[in-house]
């Protein structure tokens, strides 16, 4: 597989912190957006430890099956919610932290994502956006049963509350979508900094065209500060320029490297 990507993190209007993180690999297929919580810095370091912790577990996917790539993909989460949550033990100062994790993964002709938390993957394909995966939030409950609209939600004052973090628990499980990549797929990793100021219309018009996936990072987190920026805004999207013949050898290609995982970094 062939893809060109990038991904950039940036404070937002208000904050005067980042507790987002995430990490790019392109090489080996792996892009983790992840969004802490619990003040004094303990959100981002539950953030940066989430995306380093869950890139260095899923290790290599050549080779493996779908319910292979799926139990690593919950492994390496179970992982870091272990770490994490053991340091909020044995830390005062780090009680409470936790961080949503939104992992995507891209293997042979297949992606795979495991998702804690509202942090969301869309899948931008025929013009269309589809979002892949679905809220752990207070107000997704209540769309589900009926008592708000996604529109009521969105204003909710309690949108921003999650039910299932990675960090809070002694174990926590992921969601798992798994489906087949298609050729100029574009996918897009994002915190609720971004999807909480734009909505699925918008995000679509900002992906669509020619551009390359940095000019549309930059365009999506320009537009969401434009918005207000109320909270840290970041964004991973990677774009899929070919998927090799089955038995064809898979190359992460495009831009290589790994990107830093720092609150603000960027890969190209």
């Amino acid at each position: 597989m062939h893809i060109t990507c990038a991904g950039r993190s940036d404070v937002g209007i208000i904050r005067s912190g980042n507790e987002d993180n995430f990490i790019v690999v392109p090489d080996r297929g792996i892009f983790v957006v992840a969004d802490g919580m619990g003040g004094h810095a303990a959100g981002e370091v539950a953030s940066e430890m989430a995306v380093r912790f869950v890139a260095r577990e899923l290790g290599s996917l050549k080779g493996l099956a779908d319910d292979q790539v799926a139990d690593r993909m919950r492994t390496a989460i179970r992982a870091a919610n272990g770490a994490i949550f053991q340091r909020t033990l044995t830390e005062h100062d780090k009680r409470g932290m936790g961080t949503t994790v939104t992992a995507l993964v891209l293997y042979s002709s297949r992606f795979l994502i495991g998702q804690v938390g509202d942090s969301r993957a869309y899948l931008y394909r025929d013009d269309k956006l589809v979002q892949l995966t679905k809220d752990h939030s207070y107000v997704q409950e209540q769309v589900d049963a009926g008592y708000l609209t996604p529109e009521q939600a969105r204003s909710h004052p309690y949108s921003n509350v999650i039910t299932r973090c990675v960090g809070a628990n002694s174990d926590v499980m992921p969601d798992v979508y798994l489906g087949t990549v298609k050729p100029s797929d574009l996918f897009l990793l994002a915190s609720d900094g971004l999807t909480g100021m734009l909505d699925d219309p918008q995000l679509a018009e900002l992906l669509g065209g020619k551009r390359m996936p940095e000019e549309q990072v930059d365009e999506l987190i320009g537009e969401a500060n434009r918005h207000g920026g109320l909270d840290n805004i970041t964004a991973i999207v990677v774009r899929v320029d070919a998927v090799d013949a089955p038995d064809g050898r898979g190359s992460g290609g495009g831009d290589g490297g790994q990107a830093t995982t720092q609150p603000g970094g960027r890969s190209r």
